[in-house]
Parts: C-alpha cells; structure tokens; sequence
C-alpha cells in the first residue's frame, strides 16, 4: 500500500478457479493499480457507469476521487463517496449442469398429456462483455457466480422445453424421444445463439441431455417396443407375459403348475384357430368369417361386436351426424365436412318444400333438389 492509500490488485488463481466473474471486495481509490492476463477481462465502474471494458493484458492505473485529501474533503461538505468498482470476467469456457424443476406438461396424441423432466451437461463462455454486465450486474445485481450460473441452467431448460414443444408441432411423439435425442441436442443448439444473446454468454456445447419419462408411461412405451419386434397385438403380448410369469414361478406349486398349463393351452388354441382362419377361404354359399374392426384411435384389432378397444379403451363407433350442405355423414364434434369442406355449425333452416334442414345460405334442399 502506498502513502496516499492506492494499491495492486489482481484476481488471485485461489479466487478463480471455477468462477466466472469476480468482483473487488472495496472501492476503488485514487491511483489503484489493476492486473489484467491473458485470459480476463476487466470492467472498470465509476458512479454506476461503465468506463472500460479491458481485455489487453497489462498492469492499469485506476483513477476516482477516492484520495487521502480530496475524498475527505468531498465526503465533509456534500457527504458523498465516489462509487468507484471493478469486476473481473473470465474468457475461458465452462462446464454445468442443467435440470428441471418443475415437469413440462408434454400432450402426446397417444399417452395425452405425459410430464416430462430433462437434464444435461452444457458449456458456455462470456461472448459479449456488455450484456454480460447489464444484465447480471445491471438488471439482477449478481455479485456471484454461482447466482449468473443458476439463471443460465434456468434459461437451458427453458430452451429444451421450448424445442420439445416445436419438434412435437412437428409430429414427434413421446415414443419417439429416445430415438431423437442427439436430434434433439442439435435443435437446442442452433437456438442457443438467439437465447443467450442478450445475456451475453455463448452456449459451445450441449451433450448428456436424458429425458425421463413418468414410469407407467415407459413401461407402456417398452411394452409397444417389444409387440413390435415381436409381430403380436396386445392380447397376444399379454398371454406370452403371462406364459413366462407362470414358468419362471416355481415357488407358487400346483397353482402355479395350472396357471402354466391353463397359459399355453390357452395360447395353443389361439395360435391355432389364427392358422386355421389364415389358411381356409370361405367355399361357394359358405358365410366369411367376420373380420377383425380396427379401432379408430389406435388401430388395434378388437373383435366386430367389441363396443370399446382392448388396447386403448376408446369407443369404438363414432356417431356421425349430416353435413348441414351436402349430407355427408360426418364424425360428430367435427368443424368442417371432409366432403364438401363447408363450416359444421353454420345456421340452419328448413326447406319450404320437404322440411329438411338445410344451411341458411344454401340455394338448393340436397334432400329434394328444389330451390330454398
């Protein structure tokens, strides 16, 4: 320390390591001197504006009103001490780690709406001094790292959420998300710029990302998976299951032993009577067999009398009601005809000739022919 008060500063390697910014514990005073290196930046405050921005390394003499005399003498007659500041930024990147919170609330088209979590590694870097410090210092009045580091992990997945959000417009479903997550990374990514540019950090890398799924919902994901390689529906998947259970549970004696037998016989039999309708066609004046109904939800197969679905449990008729323009029958809660593309809830009218109902902007009665 000098006569007049002034000293060296610079950030110490104990300070440094693992922080991003730092920030000089006193005011600065008259004629202090700064070290800044090769890998720092520092930004020189003086009455809360910015002064400076130094990137070049070398050895600077700071000045403010902050002197042995003539801050005292400013302090004893307006009572006002200069608020003079410096903060170190690092120019190296760094590492963290981002989870979420509170789930995202993703709609899925076949498991409806499914809460998803994400978590992941990211790497960033202070890419734009200026907004780095307007808005962590200016607007949220940081003094840490760990605090500039918090609102970034909060930002990533707001950005994740967001990507999910536009790539599920885009038809990707929640089975699908194991299969697109580098996809995914890559999407976050291209984003990131955008994002982040108004805090002034740059995102270099995204990798890790894991998106964890409710555990019913991955249980019925895997069991698709497995009906898939497998070539079976849902009924068949389940007998199969069942037939294992049984025979890998040696403990549960004769029970065990029938449920076993009850199993495979049972499976015996439908295995048969599916070759048996595989390989017979129906003879002259012979009836056909009644073909399977698929469900208009999921399009598993039910049986042609099945009033809901066996896999989904959606109903299986869909009430239809008249196109108000052309009378094509239409499923109900439909907003425009597949048929003629008129609205479905256009004001009616009756015809003067047959009373048919008709659209109130119609010419003609579809029913009749006649003019309205």
């Amino acid at each position: 320390m000098s006569l007049i008060g002034s000293e060296t500063f610079k950030w110490e390697d104990v300070d440094k390591r693992g922080n991003v910014m730092y920030r000089l514990p006193r005011n600065i005073k008259f004629n202090d001197n700064v070290v800044v290196r090769e890998d720092e930046i520092a930004v020189f405050y003086r009455d809360g504006k910015v002064l400076d921005y130094i990137d070049r390394p070398d050895r600077y003499a700071l000045t403010s009103i902050n002197a042995p005399i003539v801050g005292t003498i400013v302090k004893a007659l307006s009572g006002v001490v200069q608020q003079a500041e410096l903060i170190y930024l690092q120019k190296r990147a760094f590492d963290g780690k981002y989870g979420s919170k509170q789930p995202y609330q993703f709609r899925d088209k076949e498991f409806g709406m499914v809460n998803l979590r994400v978590f992941g590694e990211f790497r960033y870097k202070v890419s734009n001094p200026a907004n780095f410090v307007n808005q962590f210092i200016g607007t949220f009045n940081y003094a840490t790292s760990a605090e500039v580091e918090e609102r970034l992990k909060e930002q990533m997945v707001v950005l994740v959420y967001d990507s999910l959000g536009d790539m599920k417009n885009q038809g990707m479903g929640v089975a699908d998300i194991a299969a697109n997550l580098t996809n995914i990374e890559q999407v976050v990514l291209s984003r990131a710029s955008d994002h982040f540019e108004l805090y002034g950090v740059s995102i270099d890398k995204i990798s890790g990302l894991y998106i964890s799924l409710p555990e019913e919902v991955q249980k019925a994901v895997d069991t698709r998976a497995s009906m898939t390689v497998v070539g079976a529906n849902y009924m068949q998947y389940q007998t199969g299951q069942a037939m294992r259970e049984a025979a890998n549970n040696p403990s549960g004696g004769a029970a065990g032993v029938g449920v076993g037998v009850g199993a495979g016989v049972g499976m015996g039999y439908q295995m048969i009577d599916s070759m048996r309708q595989a390989g017979s066609a129906p003879g002259p004046g012979q009836q056909a067999t009644a073909a399977a109904v698929l469900c208009p939800k999921c399009g598993a197969q039910n049986l042609p009398q099945a009033k809901f679905c066996l896999e989904c449990g959606s109903k299986m008729v869909v009430s239809t009601i008249p196109c108000p323009q052309c009378g094509e029958k239409v499923p109900e809660g439909a907003k425009f005809c597949p048929n003629c593309g008129s609205a479905m809830n256009v004001p009616k009218k009756k015809c003067a000739n047959c009373g048919a109902e008709v659209a109130a902007n119609a010419k003609f009665c579809p029913e009749c022919g006649k003019a309205t």
